[in-house]
């Protein structure tokens, strides 16, 4: 049994649900580009970073969450307008952020 939870999310509507009905916890994210049938991220760094993110979740604090966030096809990610890119104010995928 983990120590923390795991959400997966799959876009910006989701996150915000995720993250707003877990007020007060740790939230610790990680934003990825999304997987295909055979669970391969378009984004070769997202690949990359993955077990590494993962290896690193043992050192989550106790009770805390993480939520795991597919931000969308490249196209969408692509567009500077995207909510991820406007409101989270996020540069590139793969991205870690810790909100509490």
């Amino acid at each position: 049994m983990s120590h923390y939870e795991e959400v997966k999310v799959h876009g910006y509507d989701e996150f915000c649900k995720a993250v707003s009905e877990r007020k007060g916890k740790d939230i610790f994210a990680y934003f990825s580009g999304d997987k295909d049938a055979q669970g391969m991220s378009w984004c070769p760094d997202c690949v990359e970073a993955e077990p590494v993110v993962r290896g690193e979740m043992s050192h989550l604090p106790e009770g805390s969450v993480f939520i795991y966030c597919q931000v969308g096809e490249r196209p969408y990610w692509k567009d500077p307008n995207n909510k991820f890119k406007k409101t989270l104010k996020l540069s590139g995928v793969p991205t870690v952020l810790s909100f509490s």
